[in-house]
């Protein structure tokens, strides 16, 4: 093969590679691939334990209901980077934290074995309201994500 024909099967390949990886990206990052933006839901109720985990971190919870009984729930945040970026560590969410996250829950409602959510913003027990999502995920434009634009 001629130094141009390996040039040429070079670039291809990694436009190829770049394509296929970002196909993959936004796949997964869907937002309306597993949450339902008409479902919007405000959990108040205790940090029981945090994963700081790639590719999305998770705040697991205890919600309080209406009637006193406790729900658990999974609120999947933007990544780890995205949330210390936006002020949120793993520090400041240590288990028994009381937060207000509102967020919209999953499209399977099942609650096996626990409720999950989106989250969009989170309120710590000072009155510090952060945002939690990923951005650009197709969530809602419901005001949280301070890059959305108006």
């Amino acid at each position: 093969m001629t130094k141009k024909k390996l040039m040429i099967a070079g670039a291809v390949g990694a436009a190829l590679a770049v394509a296929a990886a970002g196909g993959a990206a936004w796949a997964h990052h869907a937002f309306a691939a597993e949450f339902d933006g008409k479902a919007p839901v405000l959990l108040r109720g205790k940090v029981t334990r945090v994963e700081w985990i790639n590719p999305h971190a998770w705040v697991h919870m205890a919600a309080v209901n209406k009637d006193g009984t406790t729900t658990a729930w999974m609120v999947e945040g933007g990544t780890p980077n995205t949330l210390m970026r936006s002020g949120i560590t793993k520090a400041s969410l240590p288990p028994g934290t009381e937060i207000i996250v509102r967020g919209y829950q999953s499209k399977d409602k099942l609650c096996r074995p626990a409720c999950k959510a989106n989250g969009r913003d989170v309120t710590f027990p000072d009155g510090k309201k952060l945002f939690m999502g990923s951005s650009g995920t197709g969530a809602p434009q419901d005001g949280s994500d301070p890059t959305e634009k108006k």
